[in-house]
Order: structure tokens, then sequence, then C-alpha cells
């Protein structure tokens, strides 16, 4: 677990730095156009190409190229250098010409993901800034090869920092926005889209800068022969099958939000994506890092035939995401809306509005363990390149999404129809981790469960203290102050989030939760350095 650990630490603090960023980013968009119409219409185009690549692009990435390159790597009498040329070339090439065909049906994917029609403002908005953020495409993609080889170079920091330069560039065209006189001309909508994908390019160039200091000399090779098109086909036939399904269930969510929004102003799609972007920060600094750091080793694992190694991998990858994500997660469902009205609640958006994210927020907590979950037993199976199980399992999750979305649209009044589908996605991914589990703990001969959901329940057992105490700083602030202000959303957040942390970490310390005593003696390791 120590080189977990440690990879994993040296990403989660880029990670970390980006995603602070990244709030200061979208609260300064909450403040610049609010959660109502434009707010919507620029959070419908800033989703499509983030759709696109992180379920098309990144999962090839993660599921087909990374075991092709290590595979190179191995096989190849140059190391795989030749190999990783031709990617790198081959994917700019495509990724231009797909940028280039998305700006031109941007109509056609703004009327595909949302329930607007030609002539209302939101459509006709939401357009224009397509247009200006889908060329991103290309940049994004070419930095996510190149982020990928140095990963399989043992190479994570880059990856991780470069998003912030990204976020710095976006707020600053967001600030230019709010001082040179917000509006929706058409130049003031190309303040927004065309700043939002210059930090896309920022991101692709300080990625190249690094992957040439790690010793990648860029030759560009057009030629096929080599590029083992063949069995990456094979493979990524599969993950393009994944793509189709998750992309229905993703138009589905646009699609109903977007219509909620259009009865119910500032509950539509802006509160979705919000909110979203909040449960997704913690795995994001931590799932992420660990699986990044995990993937590599389990090909080569796999490779070996060294399932037992696999085992271990799996297992405190598992543990260590855990220690964290269990009491994250009950924070969230306990101190949602004190999280999201210091956030938003400024400018454009009010605070009723912010609260409504903090609520979506909650439910989303439900979610966080069962996602992470997840995407390590995904990880499994691309481990060994089966990227067919996924499909099967994503459709299954999918048609379990798609289900409980409809009923709650049926069921759920407009100005909660996004908290159902909150709820949805929660119930959704639990399934799915349930299926995905039993599939892989037959790839691998067993997955040791029981240790696992063993030490499961002691983090849960250990963050109880810390949600009741969150529960109490509610209540106690509820009856002192009456309706939530940033002030007392603040005070909250410092008493339940910050002194619950602490007592978590006191409590699985005392409980020798092995996982939070690792990241404890880490931190103050180098606290004392």
């Amino acid at each position: 677990m120590s080189r977990v650990l440690r990879a994993s630490a040296i990403m989660a603090a880029g990670t970390l730095v980006s995603r602070v960023t990244g709030f200061v980013r979208t609260m300064v968009l909450a403040a610049a156009i609010g959660t109502a119409t434009l707010g919507d219409a620029y959070n419908a185009a800033y989703a499509i190409p983030y759709a696109i690549l992180d379920l098309l692009l990144l999962g090839v990435l993660s599921s087909v190229v990374v075991p092709m390159v290590v595979k190179a790597q191995r096989e190849d009498a140059d190391g795989g250098r030749a190999y990783e040329q031709r990617l790198l070339t081959l994917t700019t090439v495509a990724l231009i010409i797909v940028a280039a065909l998305a700006v031109w049906a941007a109509p056609l994917l703004i009327d595909l993901y949302t329930d607007w029609r030609p002539g209302q403002d939101n459509y006709e908005w939401a357009v224009t800034l397509a247009r200006f953020i889908l060329p991103q495409l290309a940049f994004f993609g070419v930095g996510a090869v190149a982020g990928a080889i140095l990963n399989t170079r043992d190479r994570f920091a880059a990856p991780m920092w470069a998003p912030v330069l990204n976020n710095i560039v976006v707020i600053g065209a967001f600030l230019v926005y709010m001082v040179a006189g917000r509006g929706t001309s058409t130049n003031a909508l190309a303040i927004l889209g065309v700043g939002t994908t210059l930090g896309i390019v920022a991101q692709a160039l300080v990625l190249i800068v690094a992957l040439k200091r790690a010793g990648f000399s860029f030759r560009p090779r057009l030629g096929l022969r080599g590029a083992r098109l063949g069995e990456m086909g094979r493979a990524g036939v599969w993950t393009i099958g994944y793509v189709v399904v998750t992309q229905l269930g993703f138009v589905l969510i646009t699609n109903l939000a977007s219509a909620a929004g259009d009865i119910v102003a500032g509950h539509g799609i802006t509160p979705y994506t919000l909110a979203f972007q909040l449960f997704q920060l913690p795995y994001g600094v931590i799932g992420v890092s660990v699986i990044t750091a995990m993937l590599p080793r389990m090909s080569r694992s796999v490779g070996e035939g060294r399932f037992d190694e696999v085992r271990a991998e799996f297992g405190s990858g598992v543990r260590l995401i855990a220690s964290v994500m269990v009491p994250v997660s009950l924070m969230l469902m306990v101190l949602g809306p004190a999280i999201t009205v210091p956030l938003y609640a400024r400018g454009e958006t009010s605070i009723d509005d912010a609260v409504y994210i903090g609520q979506v927020l909650q439910v989303y907590g439900l979610a966080l363990v069962p996602f992470a979950v997840f995407q390590l037993l995904l990880r499994v199976f691309y481990a060994f390149g089966d990227t067919r199980t996924p499909v099967y399992v994503g459709a299954g999750t999918t048609a379990v999404f798609a289900g409980l979305m409809l009923v709650a649209n049926a069921l759920v009044p407009p100005a909660y129809v996004v908290m159902g589908l909150a709820f949805a996605y929660a119930v959704s991914y639990a399934v799915g981790a349930g299926v995905a589990w039993m599939l892989a703990s037959r790839r691998v001969r067993g997955l040791g469960g029981w240790t696992i959901g063993g030490a499961l329940t002691k983090m849960y057992i250990a963050a109880l203290p810390t949600a009741v105490l969150g529960l109490a700083t509610v209540w106690a602030s509820q009856q002192l102050f009456g309706s939530l202000t940033v002030l007392n959303s603040l005070i909250i957040l410092a008493v339940g989030g910050g002194l619950g942390g602490l007592l978590y970490l006191t409590v699985a310390h005392r409980m020798r939760i092995p996982e939070v005593n690792s990241i404890v003696g880490m931190v103050a390791g180098r606290v004392g350095r």
C-alpha cells in the first residue's frame, strides 16, 4: 500500500489545488451568469465536450491505451517509443477532425442534449457558446494522451497539476466578462466560450512540455503499420459500446433537467452541474489519484499472471479510497446547503438557488462510495484487457438509472426533479457496483470481500460521531439563526466539517484503521519536515 499511497499523495496534492482553483472558477461563473437561463445555456454547451471526452476518450485511455502502451514498453525493441509517437500523431489528427465536425454540428448537439428548441433564448445562446467551446475537444484529447503516456512512465505530477493553469486562465476570462459588461451579445458570449477553450489549450501545452522533459522525443508518424489498430480496435469497440450506453443516460439527464429548468427557473441543468462537480471533488482528489497509480501496476501483474498482487492492489485501493470517501459522503448528506451557500450565493445566484444546489448535493452524497468502488472495479477488467464486461455492467447500470429517472420525473414535482435524478444515480451505481463485484471476483478468484467489508464497516462506525456532530451543528444553527446565510453556513462548516473531520481522524486512529493512520503519519511527517 505504501507505493500506492506515495504515488497517490503526489497526484492528490496537485488534484486538490486543481479542484480548489476549479471551485474558485465555478464560484466566479455562478456569480457572473447565475443558475437560470444563461447559466443553463453555458452549462449545457460546456457539458457536451466533457461528456464526449470523459466517457469516450478518457475511457479508451484507461481501458485500452494505458495497457497497450505498457505492453509496447515491455515488448518492443525500442521500449515502445515509436508506438507512443504514432499514437500521439494519430490522436492529434483524429481529434482535429472530430472537433471541426462537432463545431459544425453544434445545433444538432444542443438539440440532442436538451429539451430546448430553436427560437428559445437558452437554445440560441447554448449553440453560440458551443461553437466557441467545442474546439477544445482536440486540445483536451491531445493533452489526455500525453498524460496517459506520462502515467505509464510513473510521472504523475504534471497531469494532476496542469488543470490548475486551465482554471486560472478561465477565471481570468470570467472576470473579463464581468468587468467588460455582462450580457448575451455574440461578443459577450465569445469571452465566456473562447476563454473556456483557452484554458484547455494552456493545459495541453503544459502536458506536452512535461512529456518532452520526461524524455519523449516527438516525431510525427502517420503510418498505420505498427499502430496495433486491430488489437486496439478489438478492445476499443467494447469501450465505444460502453460510451454509447452511458451517453444515452447522460442525454436523458440533460433533457429532463433542462425541461425542469424551463418550468422552475434555477432548478435545471445548472444546479445539477454544480452539485455534481462538488460530488466529484473527493473522488477526483483521492479516487482518480489512486486509480491512476494502480492501473499500470495491475496491468503488469495481470500480464505476468500474479493474481495475488492484483487482489492486493485492488484491496488496498478500495480501503484507501473509502477511508476518505466514507466520512465525506456522510458530511455531504448532512452539510450540503451549508457547503453551497458560501460557494455560490453571490452575484446572479441567490441564497435560495444555492440552498437548492446543496439539497441536490445531499442526495449525491449517497452515491459517493458506490460510485468510487464501481470505478475501481472497472479497472480490474481493464487490467485484463477486458472491455466487454464493463459494457454489459454499464448497460445494466444505465438501464436502472434511466428507469429510475423516468419514475422520478413522473412522480416528483418539477422543483425537485434534479434531486430525483441524483437519487436515481446513487441507486443505480450501488446496483452496478454489486454486479461488477461479483463478476470481477470470479475473474481474479476472489477480491477479499470479507476483509474489505470489515474495513468499510469500521470506517462507517468511526464516521458516525462526525455525522452526529454535523446534524447537531445544523440543528443548533437553525435554532439560533433561522434560515441559512453565508455567515452561519461558515460556522456550520467550521464546527460540523472542521471539527467533525478531526473527530473522525481521532476515532479512526483509536480504532486502528491502518489507511487513516498511514495518511495521518504521512501528513505529520511532511509537517515535521
